[in-house]
């Protein structure tokens, strides 16, 4: 079945450090296809984060994480990651990999994005 399975949350402290992994099953993440993070935490709307081209020549980051979290992507494992530095408390949420049809790059509205892992808490906290 085609499916994203986010994993690598869990609990940390501010400054601290995490690497989520994104991992394709079903089907052929390169060369087809670009991958986003999101993260959603309660009662705020779904953020983009990050985004990495099918080619994975270009890259996306929020402002709020620019400096702090690297999107890669591993073709030989069909896994795209995010590592997360200095982490901070406002960091906390659910984050989502997903992906838009085919052929899709980076510089596209959230709505195109059609697949959708179930999500991993990162919590933030001392």
């Amino acid at each position: 079945q085609v499916q994203l399975v986010e994993s690598g949350g869990g609990l940390v402290q501010p400054g601290g450090s995490l690497r989520l992994s994104c991992a394709a099953s079903g089907f052929t993440l390169t060369p087809y296809y670009a991958v986003a993070w999101f993260r959603q935490a309660p009662g705020k709307e779904r953020e983009r984060v990050s985004c990495i081209s099918s080619s994975a020549l270009f890259t996306y980051y929020a402002d709020s994480v620019k400096g702090r979290f690297t999107i890669s992507r591993d073709n030989t494992k069909n896994t795209v990651y995010l590592q997360m530095n200095s982490l901070k408390p406002e960091d906390t949420a659910v984050y989502y990999c997903a992906t838009p049809p085919r052929g899709y790059g980076c510089a596209i509205d959230r709505y195109v994005f059609d697949q959708w892992g179930q999500g991993t808490q990162v919590t933030v906290s001392s």
